[in-house]
């Protein structure tokens, strides 16, 4: 099979002679092989696996999204993916994006609430003019 794995802005990934593919959806995980149908599945926050006769089992952590296995092609489309052959490492390296992302939100939310502050404020003061 042929894996493709797209982010927003990119292509994460592309992958020929995938031998098998898991992934995970809200109602469990399941696993593809070259003959199976085709087929579209939403998927949930979770790890994908592949594997390739040269490289073994690949997992990648990817977000939320869609999978489609069209003949010997599957397309997966994510907001995010993470690559790597240790599950322990891979923990450990989503752990640290999330706990990143969580910051940067934090102070994206500070800098909207300031702004809205603001606004209100002007707002106000154009009323009562």
């Amino acid at each position: 099979m042929n894996l493709k794995i797209l982010l927003p802005f990119r292509v994460y990934l592309e992958k020929a002679g995938v031998l098998r593919i898991n992934v995970e959806t809200a109602t469990g995980s399941f696993g593809l092989l070259p003959q199976r149908l085709d087929c579209l599945a939403t998927l949930v926050p979770g790890i994908l696996m592949y594997e390739t006769a040269t490289e073994g089992e690949t997992f990648v952590a990817v977000d939320e999204g869609v999978m489609v296995k069209s003949g010997p092609d599957v397309l997966v489309s994510v907001r995010r993916a993470m690559a790597g052959q240790d599950l322990a490492a891979l923990r450990e390296s989503v752990e640290l994006e999330y706990a990143t992302l969580d910051e940067n939100e934090r102070s994206a939310r500070e800098v909207m609430a300031k702004l809205e502050t603001g606004f209100l404020r002007r707002l106000a003061t154009f009323q009562h003019e």
